[in-house]
This record gives C-alpha cells, structure tokens and sequence, in this order.
C-alpha cells in the first residue's frame, strides 16, 4: 500500500479512532498480567476452578474474534457455529483416527473452522449492517438444525462424545488434562491477543476500522473493501474456531448447541462487556460473564440470565465502550490530570 494510501486510511479512521495504545498502556498491562496470573495460579489451589477458567479463556478467544467484525461496525449473530464446525470436526477426527494427540486434534479443528470461515466469507462479506448479521444468523440455525436431525451421523441433540486422548504426548489423568490445557489455552489467548493487537494497528487493520466510518472512501483510493472485510471476516471465524476446540477436548463431548443463536448472542454480550478498545478486554467481559452465569446458577436458579441481562444494560447505558474503555478512559483523565 502507498504512503497516500496509508494517509487516508488513517484519516479516515481517526474520528472514531479510540485513544492511543499508547495513553492506555499502563492501566491496560496491568489488568493483562494480574488477569492472566489468577488465571494459572488461582485454579491450582482451588482446582475446581480450572474448568471454569479454561471455558472463560476461550470463551474470551472468541469474544475477541467477534469484536474484530464490531470495529467495522458489522455484528454476527451466527458466529457460533464456527466454534461447533470446529468442535465437530475435533470430535469425528478423534473417532476416524482412535489415539491421535488432542494437541493435535485442536489444530485440526481450527483448521477446518477457519476453512469454512473462508467459504462462508466469500458469500456473506458482501453484506453490512442487518443484512450481514442475519445471514450470519441463518446459516448457524441450519447448522443447529442438520446436527439435531442427523441422528446416525452427529448423535443428534445427544452429541459425540470424544474419546480418551493423550496431551502432547502425554496420557494425564483428569486433572492433569486440565492443568495442561489451562496452561495451553493462557498460552493461545496471550498469542490472540499479541496477533490481533498487532493486526488492528497495522494497515489492513485501519482499513477494517474504516469500513465503519466511511467505506466508500476506501473504494476511492483504491482499497477493496471486500477483501479487507474478508480478511477480517476469516480471522474472526479462526479465534472462533480455536476456541470451539479447545472447549470440546476440554468438555470431551459436543452438541448441537455449541452452534445454537443463544450461543452467538453471548459472544456479542460478552464483546461489548469487556469491550473492543484493547484485546484484554474481550478475556475481562469473558471472566466477569463466566463466573456471573457460574455463581447467578447456583444460587438465583431461575433467574440468572436477568442478572447478566441487567449486567449489559447497565454498560449500554452508562459505559458503551465496555469495561476496557472504561479503564482507557481512566488512564486519560490520569494523563490529564498529571499534565495540568
């Protein structure tokens, strides 16, 4: 891309452009290491919590693919099904090739999320606004609904279950499985988070950002806003189907629900709870909606899902840049106030 071209994307994302990486940094690194260093240590004393935490991270690896579609200002409401296509293709692979390792296993079903990530691109990044959203939308019930009727070949709404496998070589029991996918998934999410800090700030990134602000601008300096769009549409449904895996090597069992709408609504809720001015932010909106549903179940049985319904209309109303804009916000009132 030319420096011009450069020039312009960067004009024309500034106006919405959220404040430096830079201004937020000190607050933002801080949150990031004592988040990730509870994660590792937290569970090891108190071990009931390592399946939590490791559902919480991918969750949050997911919830950080989708705010990537948010920063062009595009929602999905079907990318859930990338995190079953990815957790079935674990589960069938696991059973057509008995012993294989479940490292691997999660590589394979990434893969192949991320493959159809590209198929359904081509068709749907053509789309904006509710247009994009509802087909997103489609396509994940049509998926939920052909693993439910298929009963011979899914297990229908019961599931596969995925047999016993061994962990980079490794046969653990059950609780050194989940120690070493816990230290794996921290892993995958600190590597997520670099890559897309990385991608949102390079140029292809801006270009995303600016499909939000002015799109046809893009087309005027030469920038194919399908193919930006595309880009960003397939890397999304990668983290998706990262996470999907790890979560079915960690549950040992996928159902058509991990594709349901329900499913999808959560990774936009958590999205916008942590928010998408810092990739920590989509691992806080994860943790806070994880241990929230994990406790509100147990103890309001009926009525946990109007205590996170309340959750996220608190932050619509009075912090929509989520939680990481809120700490963004903090470290600049700081700067301010340091500067005068």
């Amino acid at each position: 891309m030319s420096k011009s071209k450069n020039s312009t994307v960067l004009a024309t994302v500034d106006i919405s452009r959220p404040p430096s990486r830079r201004r937020c940094a000190p607050t933002m690194t801080i949150v990031a290491f004592v988040l990730f260093a509870a994660a590792l240590i937290v569970p090891m004393s108190m071990t009931w919590l390592k399946t939590p935490v490791i559902f919480a991270a991918s969750l949050g690896i997911a919830a950080l693919g989708v705010s990537i579609l948010i920063r062009a200002g595009q929602v999905s409401f079907g990318h859930a099904m990338f995190s079953c296509l990815a957790g079935y293709a674990v589960a069938f692979i696991s059973r057509w090739w008995a012993g294989l390792d479940s490292a691997v296993l999660i590589v394979c079903g990434t893969v192949f999320g991320t493959f159809c990530g590209l198929v359904i691109g081509l068709f749907v990044a053509r789309y904006r606004e509710i247009f994009f959203g509802m087909l997103n939308l489609a396509l994940s019930m049509v998926l939920f609904a052909v693993l439910g009727k298929l009963f011979d070949f899914t297990g229908g709404t019961d599931g596969l279950q995925l047999p016993k496998a061994t962990f980079l070589g490794m046969a653990l029991e059950r609780d050194g499985l989940e120690t070493a996918l816990l230290i794996f998934t921290m892993i995958c999410a600190l590597a997520a988070s670099y890559f897309v800090s990385r991608y949102v700030e390079s140029a292809a990134g801006k270009s995303l950002s600016a499909i939000k602000t002015n799109e046809t601008r893009l087309e005027y300096v030469g920038i194919s806003t399908y193919r930006t769009f595309l880009t960003g549409y397939v890397l999304s449904a990668a983290l998706c189907s990262l996470s999907g895996a790890i979560f079915a090597v960690t549950q040992g069992l996928v159902t058509p629900e991990m594709g349901y709408w329900v499913r999808s609504g959560e990774l936009v809720f958590v999205a916008i709870l942590g928010g998408v001015v810092h990739p920590v932010g989509a691992f806080l909106g994860a943790t806070i909606f994880e241990f929230v549903k994990l406790f509100a179940a147990a103890y309001l049985t009926d009525t946990w899902q109007m205590v996170l319904g309340g959750v996220l209309i608190f932050m619509v109303f009075f912090a929509p840049m989520g939680i990481s804009g809120l700490l963004v916000r903090f470290d600049a009132s700081r700067g301010n106030g340091a500067r005068q």
